[in-house]
């Protein structure tokens, strides 16, 4: 009988940097992030792909990282909110959160900021239209008035 291979070698452009890793074929992107790289930005909130808080780009897409097997985004770019800031300066949606006070207790912070950066041009034609796009990430402090409000004032500006 032929014996299951339950690891595989994965390689993740993270932030820019390549990263090999080999990992159990069971490993979600958020835990390869989190315990095999030591990028805890995003959070691990409900594990079922419900809350956003895990949300990183993947390929310039949104996704919940709890959802996605990390050895099926091997070649793929992976941007998390580490990886946002261009030097020393803040990503515009950042500076727009801190202006905007749109973070309370900063849980779901790092994937609202990673949906925010991944949403389309027809996703932020609104206000409405942003809440919309956004409404996959929940926020338990309620800062959701000021988040919307970041977003599009960035969206608008651009």
């Amino acid at each position: 009988m032929a014996r299951r291979r339950t690891e595989s070698d994965v390689t993740l452009d993270v932030n820019g940097h390549e990263q090999d890793l080999r990992l159990d074929n069971r490993t979600t992107l958020l835990d390869a992030l989190r315990e095999h790289l030591g990028l805890t930005g995003a959070k691990k909130g409900c594990d079922h792909g419900q809350c956003g808080a895990c949300t990183v780009l993947l390929d310039g897409r949104r996704v919940v990282s709890c959802l996605v097997l990390a050895c099926s985004a091997h070649g793929a770019a992976v941007t998390t909110v580490e990886g946002l800031s261009a030097g020393h300066g803040l990503h515009p949606i950042q500076e727009a959160f801190i202006e905007h006070d749109a973070l309370q207790c900063g849980f779901c912070t790092p994937g609202q900021i990673c949906s925010a950066v991944g949403l389309t041009p027809e996703e932020t034609a609104s206000p409405a239209a942003v809440r919309e796009a956004m409404s996959g990430n929940i926020c338990r402090c309620g800062a959701y008035t000021h988040i919307a409000a970041a977003v599009y004032e960035v969206a608008a500006s651009s």
